[in-house]
């Protein structure tokens, strides 16, 4: 293939992946920008398969076979409400792949064409080294994300003493670690700064908390485009370089959107993020009244409403109770009911978490509304049925300026005439504090497994 034509292909791939974004960014076009990542991603392998001195195509297929393999026994095996720890698997191989690429073309510059063994090209150590930095804070950061997702490494914050002077100091030896390595071009330096980036990832992530895991997933989103970047310009590849600007950049704004969710800087997320995980059976410490109620009071209050907002949460993820509650939905809308959907923009672990498994379950694009769409609706509403979601509905957040979680946008939930809350038990969530909205007059707690809760209401409402 041509230089030319090559690049006229890796244009078309990045023109792909940008209306890729595009189409990703609504639940109505996210299939056709499905399929535009699909086409562009296929046509830069075959461009690449193509280029000149491309010739080992056997371990290349063997790679393709045993990646893909792979894959697809992950994609047909995988729960939905596991996304967001293989989310956080899939961005630490994008971060290995960066430090083995970089270590290769480091040993081996002439390959690459960015130099001869000892007189690399600085402007390709410099990308190199940046590169490689970010490619293990990633690949090491993820891999803690994704045991926090899981429940291998515990969701509450780890510190420990000096922890912030010891990354910022960690960091700044990295960073004069990466000029000494430009001026003498040590693979001892080399192979150090990759050590010390190893271990920053698992620092830094280490002390973040439950609640702030979106956020996270999102940053490690954006880490691994710029990885793939400074790679990209190692490899001399102009698409690696674009793509990786794209997932980059647009990783970086989405985490701004889900810091400003949370009313938190992106800044005080890194150096403190609040809230662990709380045992599920922990008891609300308040000893006021809470109204306890069952299946069939559920069904009762539904049934005789005319509007119903559904605010689902990771609670809903949890009992993979999406298809009991659309078709809790259908038997509403069947009776006359207008029921609609409220997504938090941090609601679950990871972005659009929520939007996905309403998706799977079916539930019509037009009947979920963001935040800023619903909350207004509220005070018209009769009732709002929460499933599993507690600090996105805490009023703390609007009234209790020493609350860890105040000045963070909620769903206005308590403005809607009865509340009903499904929930395992009174136990707090991720930031770790009561929702005082338990113990609200027009609130009715719903103890139990959400699925269960769903499916007792579905029973009673064909009754």
């Amino acid at each position: 293939m041509s230089p030319a034509l090559s690049q006229f292909c890796y244009l078309v791939s990045a023109v792909c992946s940008i209306l890729a974004l595009r189409g990703l960014s609504g639940p109505q076009s996210a299939k056709t920008g499905l399929y535009f990542g699909v086409a562009g991603m296929a046509l830069a392998v075959l461009t690449t398969l193509a280029l000149p001195g491309v010739d080992a195509y056997g371990l290349i297929i063997l790679g393709i076979l045993i990646g893909g393999a792979a894959g697809t026994v992950i994609a047909v095996k995988i729960e939905m409400t596991a996304l967001p720890q293989l989310v956080a698997a899939f961005h630490s191989l994008v971060g290995l792949a960066a430090v083995l690429i970089a270590g290769a073309a480091f040993g081996n510059p002439e390959a690459y064409h960015i130099g001869t063994l000892g007189h690399i090209h600085p402007g390709s150590l410099i990308e190199m080294s940046l590169g490689v930095a970010i490619g293990a804070v990633t690949f090491t950061g993820s891999i803690i994300a994704w045991g926090k997702l899981q429940g291998v490494i515990t969701g509450k914050p780890v510190v420990f003493k000096f922890q912030h002077p010891i990354n910022a100091g960690l960091g700044a030896v990295m960073l004069g670690l990466i000029v000494l390595l430009c001026l003498t071009q040590s693979a001892f330096l080399f192979w150090l700064i990759v050590a010390i980036a190893l271990a920053l990832g698992v620092l830094m992530i280490i002390p973040i908390g439950g609640a702030d895991m979106p956020v996270i997933v999102s940053m490690l989103n954006s880490y691994s485009g710029w990885a793939a970047a400074g790679i990209g310009f190692t490899l001399q590849n102009p698409l690696l370089i674009i793509v990786g600007a794209l997932v980059g950049a647009s990783g970086a704004i989405l985490s701004y959107i889900m810091c400003k969710g949370m009313n938190r800087s992106f800044f005080n997320v890194i150096l403190g993020g609040f809230g662990g995980e709380v045992a599920a059976g922990a008891a609300a410490k308040s000893d006021k009244p809470v109204k306890i109620g069952s299946a069939d009071d559920a069904a009762f209050i539904l049934k005789n409403a005319s509007s119903v907002v559904i605010v689902p949460g990771y609670g809903m993820a949890v009992a993979q109770a999406q298809h009991a509650l659309r078709e809790m939905a259908d038997q509403l809308k069947k009776a006359g009911v207008k029921v609609r959907y409220a997504i938090h923009p941090v609601a679950g672990r990871m972005p659009g978490h929520m939007n996905v498994l309403l998706a799977e379950a079916n539930v019509p694009y037009d009947e979920v509304l963001e935040l800023e769409d619903i909350n207004r609706d509220f005070p018209q509403t009769d009732v709002a049925f929460v499933i599993g979601a507690n600090d996105i509905t805490n009023p703390a957040a609007k009234k209790d300026k020493t609350s860890p979680i105040y000045g963070m946008p909620i769903l206005d939930v308590e403005a809607a005439g009865t509340v009903l809350f499904v929930k395992r038990s009174l136990g707090s969530g991720y930031a770790g504090i009561d929702n005082e909205l338990f113990f609200y007059d027009n609130t009715m707690m719903l103890l139990g497994d959400a699925k269960a809760m769903c499916e007792g209401v579905i029973k009673a409402l064909e009754h």
